[in-house]
């Protein structure tokens, strides 16, 4: 969505009004997108003074807790951006920057409607593909099954494009109605944690709680 280099720009350091955090890759994990956050900055050193520590349990527990980004941009450039592609109040975004030696090679997570950078890339799925099927599409992409292929692949530092159009998928069409019963269910319990990411569970019809 956005160039952490060439957009620079339009990023803001503070937030206000009409601002929407600016997601990194470093910010979410499997079915967790408040992983870390630049609140707890310098809590730990790593990667040159650029890691970021794990979200302590008790901000994970909170709700109504959500991460810290680096930067914030405008609302507007967002949805100019987005609106073409999907109308959902969520977004769907892995991590690009992966190795074959790293604990896990794809990490994909949903995200509220925010802005991305680079490292972030989002995966449209269409508007026809239900909120439960989307749910199944990602327990796949996030099973070990699927990481194991895709860490044949990588070759470098980054899951790039060409490789992520390479990866065996399951189709929708492969999901019967028990499939998707059974699945969706327990994916909505680890990607519904927080109330930024309401939208997908009003579009599931799901509990009004987030279930952290």
């Amino acid at each position: 969505m956005f160039h952490m280099a060439n957009d620079s720009h339009l990023f803001r350091d503070v937030p206000s009004e009409g601002l929407l955090p600016l997601y990194e890759g470093k910010l979410f994990w499997h079915f967790d997108h408040r992983f870390a956050s630049y609140e707890f900055k310098g809590v730990i050193q790593g990667k040159g003074g650029r890691g970021l520590p794990e979200t302590p349990l008790e901000k994970s527990q909170d709700p109504s807790w959500l991460v810290t980004p680096r930067y914030w941009v405008s609302r507007q450039e967002v949805e100019s951006l987005v609106e073409p592609f999907s109308h959902k109040g969520w977004l769907l975004a892995f991590r690009k920057t992966t190795s074959a030696k790293l604990e896990r090679t794809i990490v994909l997570s949903f995200l509220p409607r925010v802005a991305v950078g680079d490292k972030a890339p989002l995966l449209f799925v269409g508007d026809t593909i239900s909120p439960e099927l989307q749910l199944c599409i990602t327990a796949n992409l996030n099973s070990l099954v699927f990481d194991f292929i895709a860490r044949q692949k990588v070759g470098g530092t980054d899951l790039t494009n060409f490789i992520v159009k390479q990866l065996p998928v399951l189709p929708p069409s492969f999901y019967q109605p028990a499939d998707v019963a059974y699945v969706a269910s327990r994916v909505l319990e680890l990607v519904y944690t927080a109330d930024d990411m309401q939208p997908l569970a009003d579009a599931l019809r799901a509990s009004a709680s987030p279930l952290a």
